[in-house]
């Protein structure tokens, strides 16, 4: 997990600075589109970009979190049904480093740079969450990968059929969405049939 700190003060998030380190991402708590957010690479930026997050939350919170900004971007598009079959449907690559946002940059399926090493990785670290958070259907896993290290990060789980999901489905042919849907309706189903 990245280094991060949830606060809603400007003190705080000096302080939290201080112990996290720079450069370090600013994410306004309930806004859409990274409104009010930024990165902070030294205390001038921290001060301002701080005090326009928590001035843009409609709670007066933000989380700061470490900066992965030039690392490689992946997406494993995985599926799990109630018996605890998983399935890796496709993984993706952003032609552009983290810092670019995702709907900025070109997404290519399957990835074309990652090591063996590296895929078999990432896609392990993935199968295990969708298995840890018990996510029956499609699920949508967002890492950031080192590339001079095999260092990573989750950097996003979305435990729904996503906009990634279309691409995946587009890519290899797999009927995600449909996949997905009928997973979650045969558990209704089972649990309406049990007494």
């Amino acid at each position: 997990m990245l280094n991060s700190a949830s606060v809603n003060t400007l003190a705080d998030a000096k302080k939290a600075a201080r112990s996290l380190g720079l450069p370090l991402i600013i994410r306004p708590s309930f806004t859409l589109g990274g409104t009010g957010g930024g990165v902070a690479y030294n205390f001038d930026e921290l001060t301002e970009k701080a005090a326009a997050g928590l001035a843009a939350s409609p709670i007066h919170q933000i989380l700061l979190e470490q900066w992965v900004g030039g690392w490689k971007e992946i997406e494993y598009e995985v599926m799990r049904d109630a018996a605890d079959n998983c399935i890796t449907v496709c993984n993706m690559e952003n032609f552009d480093p983290m810092g670019v946002h995702t709907g900025d940059s070109i997404v290519i399926a399957p990835s074309q740079t990652l090591t063996d090493n590296e895929y078999q990785m990432l896609r392990t670290a993935s199968l295990n969450i969708i298995r840890a958070l018990k996510i029956e259907g499609g699920c949508n896993i967002q890492l950031a990968l080192d590339p001079k290290s095999e260092k990573y990060y989750i950097i996003e789980v979305n435990p729904r059929v996503s906009r990634s999901s279309a691409l995946a489905s587009k890519a290899t042919g797999y009927p995600i969405a449909r996949v997905a849907a009928r997973l979650r309706w045969a558990r209704r189903w089972t649990r309406l049939k049990t007494p």
